[in-house]
């Protein structure tokens, strides 16, 4: 192990970053690293789209769960639907046969929201932060933790619940009686106390060299230090060096990197910083994550080869929209495959075509206003900030429920709305007006990372009773939202990935999901793909290698069409950027 990285690691590690960054093959490798030295490590995935069982090859659950050749090293996955279960159970056992069967029943009503969800899973996080038998039972609990944006809201649960707490005085919220969660204050005050105890814990920010990334950094880096996490590490992987290979994207690449950490954000430039190096396979196994922390690459794969024939390229897959004047256009993946920048162009392919367009997003990382100078009366951008919506919400409930309310009646519903899913339940109503703008126009959607779209799509019915529970009635947009989406004729998926092993499969299960919610994916777009090039570099000659055999697979096993998007050598710092070039022929 690289042990510039942790000089005296602390008993809690968190590693966060944005989507696509190697989080998760960082915290695997640094528990691998640990436990190497004899140090009992548990490994935890907090993230709702997690793939610790795939880079570790060991089918997780919600206990310790032994990894094989390991013997000081166990993981577990923070089933969130798990947890809620058993929180809803905690909460509601003790009045079973107490008081009536119509109170039971709504107290479950209040229960089967997605704030539950929420507090639940952090419920199971703060036993592990918090607890004194796993405090006692392991040297270093890693915490390998969500997307970013799903992280900063995890880190500041407890300071969020614990001031509902103390502020609510009726004993009811949206997550049902109090009490379930005033039974646990103590362990939450514990927890915070372990989060800003820089003795404790170290927030392990992780990075690619790229301006977005490195920003994303930043950004968390800030916003946590306000919260009192200020004991912060920088990690930046995949550094890339041409070793004077002759190479023009290798070059690029090269460059690109370089100039991306010459411009490091001031907010980063004074942590501890590693960079690792890019490596020629992929982190998959406990034999390749002990080379990511060493200055060794792998061994390179020659055990696949190159499809001979590849989809149709982006410009194909614009021309299927080329009868549209209306309709929902859903990017959708694992963050990191280049979401926001193929929901980009295809705005901006569509626009060129004559078609009225609004490109958004739900993604709070995401950002799309990289397009929003560009001259077309055609092409409106747009964004739901979470700000702006919990005020829009608030004021709605408060000027309609709250108009007919005696003091005590609004003092309640104040207090309701003070609580953190409200944010949830406005950004939720948002989405369904985006989707409902697609009536009349093209609507290009960049939608949040996996985890965050599932919940929006699955919690449909869940909010239709928490927004009439509070605001007594239910927006069209709203009870015709699982409608629009599940309508072919109207929405059209559009799963972006890499050819890589991760994306493919979180993707796969992505598409699962959507089917099993009515939905049916319109295509996949493999992007940023070396294949359909020529690349003199060793290590990117491995890599275009290998993506062989997962081309194959989205093409064979997943996909009902697919088209694929080639790597640019402008497209590093925002991936996909460059797909200008490929729209000569559309």
């Amino acid at each position: 192990m690289n042990l510039s990285l942790f000089k005296n690691p602390t008993p809690y590690l968190f590693f966060t970053g944005k989507g696509g960054v190697g989080k998760t093959s960082t915290a695997c490798a640094a528990a691998i690293a640990l436990s190497d030295a004899g140090k009992d490590v548990l490994l935890v995935c907090t993230d709702p789209a997690s793939n610790v069982d795939e880079v570790l090859e060991t089918p997780l659950r919600g206990t310790p769960t032994a990894i094989v050749g390991l013997s000081h090293l166990k993981a577990l996955n923070v089933n969130p639907e798990e947890a809620a279960a058993k929180y809803r159970e905690r909460v509601i056992g003790p009045y079973r046969g107490v008081l009536p069967e119509a109170a039971i029943t709504s107290i479950e009503e209040q229960l089967a929201g997605a704030c539950t969800v929420e507090i639940a899973a952090f419920d199971e996080f703060a036993k592990l932060l918090a607890d004194s038998e796993f405090r006692n039972r392991y040297d270093h609990i890693i915490f390998d933790t969500a997307p970013t944006g799903h992280t900063l809201r995890l880190l500041s649960l407890p300071l969020a619940w614990s001031g509902y707490i103390e502020k609510n005085t009726v004993g009811t919220s949206c997550i049902g009686p109090l009490q379930g969660m005033v039974d646990q204050k103590e362990l939450y005050n514990e927890s915070v106390e372990a989060l800003t105890d820089s003795r404790r814990t170290t927030l392990v920010l992780v990075s690619r060299p790229e301006k977005a990334a490195l920003a994303e950094a930043a950004r968390t880096s800030k916003e946590l230090k306000k919260v009192g996490i200020t004991n912060q590490q920088l990690v930046v992987n995949g550094v890339f060096e041409t070793n004077g290979t002759a190479d023009p994207i290798a070059e690029a690449l090269a460059k690109s990197g370089k100039e991306a950490l010459d411009d490091i954000p001031e907010q980063l430039s004074t942590l501890e910083t590693i960079s690792l190096p890019l490596k020629s396979g992929q982190l998959v196994g406990v034999d390749s994550l002990r080379y990511l922390l060493s200055g060794e690459d792998l061994p390179m794969l020659d055990t696949w080869s190159v499809p001979e024939s590849l989809p149709p390229e982006f410009g194909a897959l614009v021309e299927e929209f080329s009868g549209l004047e209306s309709g929902l256009l859903m990017t959708m993946g694992k963050g990191g495959v280049g979401k926001t920048t193929v929901a980009i162009e295809l705005a901006r392919a569509l626009v060129a075509r004559g078609k009225r367009v609004l490109l958004t997003t739900t993604d709070p990382a995401a950002n799309v206003r990289t397009v929003e100078n560009e001259e077309s009366d055609l092409l409106q951008i747009g964004e739901i900030d979470p700000a702006v919506e919990v005020e829009r919400y608030r004021a709605e409930v408060l000027a309609t429920t709250g108009a007919n309310l005696d003091e005590n009646g609004l003092a309640l519903l104040q207090e309701d709305l003070s609580s953190p899913c409200t944010e949830e339940i406005a950004v939720f109503q948002a989405f369904a007006r985006v989707v409902e703008e697609a009536t009349d126009r093209i609507v290009v959607l960049d939608t949040a990372p996996t985890g965050h779209t599932i919940l929006l799509l699955d919690a449909a019915q869940s909010f239709h009773r928490e927004v009439q529970r509070q605001a007594r009635s239910v927006p069209v947009a709203v009870t015709e939202l699982l409608p629009r989406l599940r309508d072919p004729a109207y929405t059209f998926v559009i799963l972006c990935t890499l050819a890589e092993a991760t994306p493919v499969h979180e993707a796969e299960a992505l598409q699962d999901d959507l089917r099993r919610a009515g939905i049916e994916p319109f295509a996949w777009l493999i992007n940023q793909s070396l294949v359909p090039l020529e690349v003199q570099h060793s290590i990117l000659q491995s890599r275009r290698i290998q993506e062989g055999r997962y081309i194959d697979e989205v093409c064979t096993t997943h996909a009902n069409r697919s088209f694929i998007l080639p790597w640019r050598a402008d497209s590093i710092a925002q991936p996909g950027i460059a797909i200008d070039q490929s729209l000569a022929a559309v």
